[in-house]
């Protein structure tokens, strides 16, 4: 029993230390990863070059597969192209595992002792997550070595070479086994790793081991399916077509197993070397020998899985769950999500205006309902934020989240705001039969096309985060104040002109112009996380007590409490 804790605890430690590897890898380098995939879509090959060389750093082919699948979601890649970048993905994980199979245990106490210095000084700063990488490097290396040492002393157990007997010369039980082995653990390169060392101890026959590893690799493309399985369409389409090419490969190579053992193998000499090279050479041979049909398979692919007629319409488009794994692309696709929602926000702004000119019913009703898409919106948006590990963000992607959850509240409480306007000028115009003055719709049309370049340039800000544009926004929000301090004075003119259109209107006229000075001052706010972050944001205008005191009595004659005492004669 002791023995068998050993070997299922070294086993936990080995699948650990790969999902060390994979996240901190994703947290340092994982925009990086991202633009190396979205630049090397050219052709095919350059796609499965990239491809390969992202999965032999974050170590995980259904990472990658995860990645690939986002930017098809999001229209960014074709089905093909990412196609190819899976069919580099797999051997870029083979790859790894013949890495890992030297014999490099000399390096974990290295690493580990590197890493834990580097994670425990410094451990929100990049240095501290290369150190996590090392850490799992470390333990990876080091509980390749425990699997050996536990396995050994299991080898004269009559239970366990009765349990291997049973399994012997079936290769579907042996191919579902590794399958489920990978799915469970959520990596099959651990998995190929632990098959290599417990073949190198001799715990299972080299046939066993095989058929486990062509498992294996079936499990990694079933585990991208299982995780994608409520994701949009385009992004399924990637996993199962990528699915579809193992499937294809196992069944090709599979009846060659024996001849493996009885050509290659002599040739090899060690069991755990000839499972992970056997390893390699499956993925070598699927990748080199289909990538010519990764076309075919997206057009099997698009008739088997075809995108819905009103899918895009459908809402929201670019929260892909799929693209949680990656902190840095979950971000990408929520700002994404919030700009949309302003243009929502931009369009019922806008309407405003043509409701307050035509008496539009019709043209009210329908702004009014755009808020409930705003609010479904922001939910939906901070919903999908929340999901987002804060552990996994750098200091950058964290501002970015606080940056998206800011702008997004202010959206909808636009949103809100411009549902009760149209509400106010339902009642109090519409229904009224009521009009504005002349001059009063001209001051409206010019606070409301400024209103609305503002919303425009904070958008710009939002996305781009331009310090110059910044500071014009704030600078939008002081004359748009004092726009609307002249205006209250000029309809207060015109009432005391007994202008009888200001005085039946007075009251919407009033509310409408601060509420669209309301709408100005959420729009500006968009600016201050960007000029704090800059050191350009200035001090609060308004005083201390301290000061106002201060100033006071540099001005004031000096009291009684002050002057120099005198006695009965005059004297100081």
């Amino acid at each position: 029993m002791k023995h068998l804790l050993n070997l299922l605890a070294a086993i936990a430690l080995l699948v650990w230390g790969s999902h060390l590897v994979r996240t901190g890898v994703l947290r340092v380098f994982g925009a990086n990863l991202r633009t190396m995939l979205a630049r090397s879509m050219g052709n095919r090959f350059t796609a499965a070059l990239s491809g390969m060389g992202v999965t032999a750093l974050v170590q995980s082919s259904t990472a990658t597969s995860l990645m690939t699948s986002s930017f098809v979601g999001q229209g960014l890649i074709a089905l093909p192209a990412a196609l190819a970048v899976m069919r580099g993905a797999d051997v870029g994980t083979a790859l790894m595992s013949v890495l890992f199979s030297i014999d490099l245990s000399w390096l974990s106490p290295v690493f580990i002792l590197v890493g834990v210095i580097l994670f425990v000084s410094r451990q929100a700063s990049t240095a501290g997550r290369v150190g996590r990488v090392l850490i799992g490097l470390g333990l990876m290396l080091l509980s390749l070595e425990m699997i050996v040492q536990a396995s050994e002393p299991m080898l004269a157990s009559p239970v366990i070479k009765a349990m291997l007997t049973s399994i012997s010369s079936d290769i579907v039980m042996e191919i579902v086994m590794g399958c489920v082995l990978a799915v469970i653990a959520y990596s099959s390169l651990a998995i190929v790793l632990l098959i290599s060392a417990m073949a190198a101890s001799q715990v299972v026959p080299l046939d066993v081991a095989l058929g486990l590893v062509l498992g294996a690799n079936l499990g990694s493309g079933l585990l991208a399916v299982l995780t994608t399985a409520k994701s949009a369409v385009e992004v399924r389409q990637v996993t199962i077509g990528n699915m579809v090419f193992k499937m294809l490969g196992v069944l090709l190579l599979a009846p060659f197993v024996g001849l493996w053992i009885r050509f290659i193998h002599p040739l090899i000499g060690s069991a755990g070397p000839s499972v992970v090279l056997f390893h390699l050479v499956f993925n070598i041979v699927i990748s080199v020998g289909f990538i010519g049909f990764t076309q075919w398979v997206a057009d099997l692919m698009t008739r088997v899985l075809p995108k819905p007629q009103d899918d895009k319409h459908k809402r929201p488009q670019h929260l892909d769950p799929s693209a949680l794994s990656t902190p840095s692309l979950a971000i990408s696709c929520a700002a994404r999500e919030a700009l949309y929602q302003a243009d929502v926000v931009e369009t019922m702004l806008a309407g405003i205006l043509d409701v307050v000119k035509s008496n539009d019913e019709q043209q009210a009703q329908r702004i009014r309902k755009m808020d409930d898409e705003v609010d479904q919106l922001y939910s939906s948006i901070k919903y999908y934020l929340t999901k987002i590990s804060r552990e996994a963000l750098g200091e950058q992607e964290s501002r970015r989240w606080a940056d998206i959850i800011g702008f997004t509240i202010n959206m909808e409480q636009i949103g809100d705001i411009i549902e009760r306007v149209i509400i106010d000028i339902e009642d109090k115009k519409i229904k009224k039969g009521r009009k504005f003055s002349e001059a009063g719709m001209a001051e409206i049309s010019e606070m409301h096309g400024r209103l609305l370049n503002n919303l425009r340039l904070g958008m710009s800000v939002f996305l781009n985060g331009n310090v110059r544009d910044a500071k014009r926004l704030l600078e939008e929000k002081v004359h748009f104040r004092d726009l609307e301090r002249a205006y209250s004075s000029t309809h207060l003119a015109r009432l005391s002109d007994n202008t009888v259109q200001s005085i039946e209107t007075s009251s919407l006229h009033i509310d409408l112009i601060s509420d669209l000075k309301r709408i100005n001052s959420l729009i500006c706010s968009i600016a201050y996380p960007i000029l704090e972050e800059a050191g350009e944001l200035m001090p609060s205008r308004v005083r201390t007590y301290n000061e106002a005191a201060a100033e006071a009595n540099m001005h004031a004659p000096p009291s009684a409490a002050h002057m120099p005492r005198r006695d009965s004669g005059g004297n100081a």
